[in-house]
């Protein structure tokens, strides 16, 4: 049997490359920095959460493949994509690297086109110097961004079918707006180590967090907590 274990996942800054810089920026101007900080600490404990179960599970016998969210290249040029991302911060990369170190096979998952015009429309809003222009960047990033996000979905379930063996092992770290999980093969068992709605929705609260507050905090204790699944 084919098995993907699949995680669900919020993007720390440092995964987001140019344009981190401007995201903090931003965090901290719109949400104060005592606030930017206590969500920085939630992201950060939910990757320890997620490391913590990787690290009690076998790698090396179960032929294990992992397919990460933005990743386009694999081989040496996918491992130094990973050696890069863990010196500029990612928890995510330094989860990935020691599944690799463990026996785990990196695979190349995304379209470099389809990656890099997501990031130029995102680049381009945080580079705008004006108002207007800021607007219309966000305008046009908004208009695409579905149609882009479904082409990455179908192009990555794609390349899962393609290369997920029989009684091979995938471990999937996506975005919790993808939606992979609907495009895959029915051979295929999914096995979702956090909900991925409550991980959607922790996000979708955040700029509301004042009028959402407990329901916040609850999904913020939800995602640091140990990942209750069974071992499989």
């Amino acid at each position: 049997m084919k098995k993907l274990i699949y995680v669900p996942i919020i993007h720390m800054s440092a995964d987001l490359g140019s344009i981190a810089k401007q995201v903090n920026e931003r965090g901290i101007a719109g949400f104060g920095e005592e606030f930017w900080k206590r969500h920085r600490e939630t992201i950060s404990g939910f990757w320890n959460a997620i490391a913590h179960y990787f690290d009690s599970i076998d790698v090396y016998t179960r032929k294990m493949k992992i397919y990460q969210d933005g990743m386009v290249a694999e081989g040496e040029v996918g491992e130094k994509i990973v050696e890069e991302s863990i010196k500029a911060g990612s928890k995510n990369y330094e989860v990935v690297l020691r599944l690799l170190k463990r026996g785990a096979v990196l695979v190349k998952t995304e379209d470099f086109k389809l990656v890099k015009k997501e990031l130029d429309r995102l680049l381009a809003i945080t580079q705008a110097k004006s108002i207007p222009e800021k607007l219309i960047a966000f305008i046009k990033y908004k208009l695409s961004k579905n149609r882009l996000l479904n082409k990455r979905d179908k192009f990555i379930a794609n390349r899962i079918a393609e290369t997920l063996n029989e009684d091979e092992t995938g471990i999937i770290f996506i975005g919790a707006n993808h939606n992979v999980k609907k495009r895959l093969p029915k051979d295929i068992k999914v096995i979702e180590i956090k909900d991925t709605e409550k991980v959607r929705k922790y996000q979708e609260l955040l700029p509301f967090y004042n009028s959402n507050r407990e329901r916040f905090e609850e999904l913020g204790r939800y995602l640091t907590s140990e990942v209750n699944c069974h071992r499989f």
